[in-house]
């Protein structure tokens, strides 16, 4: 892989500002945010007065920690417009969850909102090592997820020519990589391991292509995850961070020529970490989970936003701003099982490990006669270890992995290749089989 790092003078300035710069505009900005929203939302209004807090009330950044969270199920309670701070007529634009848990959450973007965006998402290019002219392959999805429009707008403000093949269409996704040569694509991981069957199924190498740069996010995935794909394709992998509540992708975003972790654009998201049960403000290098305020959204700006992504706060490296861990999983997707915290990622780390397995898997729970919760590992051979004695050898490997290093008992069913459900965007980890009333 080639050195992508990008000439320093074509970095914002504020990306290199000293930490003393980047905290006096976060407080400015800070300060005129907790007015628009006092100021124009209702809901925000009233859940200032009911905490006792105003935005005068903000005398350091410190005091963010006196104002109330808030958290997704309030989007849910004040669908679809309720928590706009600008008349709906000024919106350029609506993004919308799928709402398959409930009500869908509705953002909305004003036209400086979009145009931000748009910015950020560039920023976020260039530190993965995109450049103008550059043609970008987006596989997220597009139309109400953030994803692929958030990607595409950005990748056109840096200078890039995209292609905006969306999600699935798996074959004409590598017949349009092989035909127009992009450098660079933005997709889930998942995705991109699906595209990678595709090459193998008809024998291209994948190191082969024009792809440098893999920009890749809206799911957790791990550093091993990174190696794999970057040994399979000869390109460079970089995590970009993003949530539909606080903007969409560009959030933040690793620096290719480190990829030691994300740095927030914190001239526009100010974070914090909390302890998830307390709500206590936890100092740089804790784990815990995520919170973050917006600083210059004007349609929907977001105060103290719960995001239940559990992580820690870093100094920064190759930008002054500060670097977010990667995601090691959601506070409301970790499983429970027997008394132990188990995390999607934590298995996904231990598949990789076992060379005669795929990547694809699934965790299955289920409750056993005993009413004690069980939970098993779907995942799939490689076509060369396709024989019963191969499969058990790496179904007993991967249960031991899981045993030592997660510290549960599963069972391990291994399928034929291909046997596992492939996903065309965001991947499903998780299938709860269990009792709904327990």
């Amino acid at each position: 892989m080639e050195d992508l790092t990008p000439d320093r003078k074509s970095l914002d300035p504020i990306e290199i500002a000293s930490r003393d710069e980047i905290a006096a505009l976060q407080f400015h900005r800070m300060k005129r945010t907790l007015k628009h929203a006092y100021e124009n939302s209702p809901f925000y209004r009233q859940r200032f007065d009911e905490a006792g807090v105003n935005p005068e009330d903000l005398h350091t950044l410190a005091d963010l920690a006196k104002f109330p969270f808030t958290y997704k199920q309030d989007l849910r309670d004040n669908y679809p417009f309720g928590m706009f701070a600008v008349p709906r007529e000024q919106l350029t634009r609506i993004h919308a969850s799928s709402g398959t848990t409930g009500k869908p959450t509705v953002v909305g973007y004003t036209k400086g909102d979009i145009d931000n965006w748009a910015n950020l998402i560039a920023r976020s290019i260039r530190a993965s090592g995109g450049r103008p002219g550059d043609i970008c392959h987006v596989a997220y999805g597009y139309g109400l997820f953030t994803g692929g429009l958030g990607a595409h707008y950005g990748a056109e403000r840096l200078g890039c020519t995209v292609v905006p093949i969306s999600g699935g269409m798996t074959e004409r996704q590598v017949d349009l990589i092989q035909d127009f040569k992009p450098r660079i694509i933005m997709v889930t991981p998942s995705y991109m391991l699906s595209i990678l069957d595709e090459f193998r199924r008809r024998g291209i190498d994948p190191r082969e292509t024009s792809l440098q740069v893999g920009v890749f996010g809206a799911e957790p995935w791990t550093n091993k995850m990174r190696e794999e794909i970057e040994q399979v394709f000869d390109m460079h992998a970089v995590d970009i961070y993003g949530l539909s509540e606080v903007m969409g992708p560009g959030v933040a975003n690793e620096c290719v020529e480190t990829k030691d972790g994300l740095h927030i654009w914190e001239d526009h998201f100010y974070p914090e970490i909390i302890d998830p049960e307390t709500g206590e403000v936890l100092p740089d290098g804790e784990m815990g989970e995520l919170v973050f305020t917006t600083l210059t959204k004007e349609g929907l700006p977001m105060i103290r936003y719960r995001t239940r992504d559990l992580t820690r706060l870093l100094p920064g490296t190759a930008r002054s701003m500060r670097r977010m861990e990667k995601i090691t999983g959601r506070s409301d997707d970790m499983i429970i099982l027997r008394g132990v915290n188990v995390f999607p990622t934590q298995v996904e780390e231990q598949i990789l490990k076992v060379r005669e397995l795929a990547p694809h898997f699934q965790i299955e729970l289920t409750t056993g006669a005993n009413r004690m919760d069980n939970m098993t590992v779907h995942c799939e051979c490689l076509p060369e270890t396709a024989d019963q004695t191969a499969r058990d050898a790496a179904a007993k490997m991967l249960a031991h992995h899981i045993k030592s290093v997660v510290g549960v008992s599963t069972k391990i069913v291994v399928h034929d290749p291909a046997g596992v459900a492939r996903s065309e965007g965001k991947a499903k980890r998780v299938v709860d089989n269990r009792p709904k009333e327990r």
